[in-house]
Formats: C-alpha cells, sequence, structure tokens
C-alpha cells in the first residue's frame, strides 16, 4: 500500500506539532492523541489539509 505524509495540528491551540504516515486510501480524518508542547498536555491532534 502507497504511503502519505500528512500534518498533525493539536485541536485547542492548532499549532502543528507532527509529522507523520498513513495510507492513502482511508475514509476517515486522522487522529490521534498526543502531547503538545505548547499547550503542556496531551491533547488531540487531527490531521490537516
Amino acid at each position: 500500500m502507497a504511503q502519505q505524509k500528512i500534518v498533525l495540528a493539536c485541536s485547542k491551540c492548532g499549532s502543528r506539532n507532527y509529522i507523520t504516515s498513513a495510507k492513502i486510501d482511508r475514509d476517515k480524518r486522522f487522529a490521534i492523541k498526543k502531547f503538545c508542547k505548547h499547550c503542556g498536555v496531551s491533547t488531540l491532534h487531527l490531521e490537516t489539509k
């Protein structure tokens, strides 16, 4: 399967903290709970467009 680089942004402050890869043929936006260095807590990070 082909992989695509995606950028993850904090849902609380909006800063773009992480870059990861995921499959191209997925239906939903990628979301994962990660630590945000700007907020200082673990928040939900969503895939940006």
